[in-house]
């Protein structure tokens, strides 16, 4: 067991997934920085006494949504422990406490971004199945359902038919959210077959990613980790594994800081103490951006960080070091 109190690094990560981390492992060694790994799964073993300080350093927390689906269903109610001890004391955390609470619910998310002035899709919070039926009904064919709690697409399925979606929500397909709430939504048709993700270290735009949904898949996370095999079919085809794969993610060198709705997003994530992100969005036929998700536990596509002209993960650790 590892007690925290003893720790002694520059930087500490405070994650659940490993298989994330060799990016970032990589560019501290480049840097010459210094860093530790917390690693928040329900085995790992640590421990920490409310009455003593952390130890000094610079706390990046990579917690994530998806935690529950690789085995960690402790690992957020453990780091909004471990979160609230550093904050107590003063610890310089990137993507604290408030920020992992944005982290697990797109429904937090949406109300912001409204407040913020930034479109999002109209959704409704269903909690449990019973009104799940009712409430597809309010919505125009095709629609989407996805968990209010998640990542890597969790539970993200396009309907054309409520009929359809009657047999899924009855069947043995259903997936139930870890939360209990089911967000339905309208479906936002995009002028070209692919989403931006913006990219934000330290507040401030880094990189814009063009993700090409032409495949027909949901499982947009940008991460060479990411098993791209799991990826779920839509309705109306299978999806071109290999290509998504592949050719999925590149730059998009139309899209820079000077942007205003970049600008506005960079003021929205200040606004709201998040440090590292990447922002998903749409752009619809009539030319407005809708946004759909928020992602703090973001994670970078090598083919993309070849060509950029920093890494990100280079940025990320210059960033931490310089705090």
């Amino acid at each position: 067991m590892a007690t925290l109190h003893n720790a002694h690094s520059k930087v500490f990560i405070l994650h659940e997934n490993p298989e994330w981390i060799p990016p970032f492992a990589a560019a501290f060694q480049r840097a010459g920085v210094d860093f530790q790994e917390w690693i928040f799964s329900d085995d790992a073993g640590h421990a920490f006494d409310l009455d003593r300080e952390p130890p000094q350093g610079v706390f990046w927390s990579r917690l994530s949504a998806s935690s529950h689906t690789r085995g960690h269903a402790h690992a957020k109610e453990y780091a909004r422990a471990v979160l609230a001890w550093l904050e107590r004391h003063g610890r310089r955390v990137v993507n604290g406490a408030a920020v992992l609470e944005f982290e697990v619910s797109k429904v937090r998310q949406y109300l912001a971004l409204q407040k913020h002035g930034f479109n999002v899709p109209r959704t409704s919070a269903v909690f449990g199945k019973n009104a799940l039926i009712a409430t597809a009904r309010q919505y125009a064919v095709p629609f989407i359902v996805k968990h209010n709690q998640g990542g890597k697409g969790l539970g993200v399925r396009r309907f054309d038919d409520v009929e359809d979606f009657k047999r899924y929500v009855n069947g043995a397909d259903f997936e139930a959210p870890v939360d209990g709430i089911t967000l339905i939504q309208e479906y936002i048709p995009s002028r070209e077959h692919f989403i931006t993700r913006l990219e934000f270290i330290g507040g401030k735009f880094h990189y814009a990613v063009r993700v090409d949904t032409s495949a027909g898949s949901f499982q947009l996370c940008p991460a060479d980790a990411c098993r791209i095999d799991d990826m779920p079919e839509l309705a109306g085809g299978a999806c071109d594994i290999q290509g998504a794969k592949n050719n999925a993610f590149s730059l998009r060198t139309d899209v820079d800081a000077g942007l205003p709705f970049v600008q506005k997003l960079e003021a929205f994530l200040q606004q709201h103490q998040i440090e590292v992100a990447g922002v998903e969005f749409i752009e619809t036929p009539t030319g407005e951006r809708v946004i759909y998700d928020i992602n703090t536990n973001t994670n970078y596509n090598a083919q993309v960080e070849a060509q950029a002209k920093q890494a990100a993960a280079d940025r990320i650790v210059a960033f931490l070091d310089g705090l």
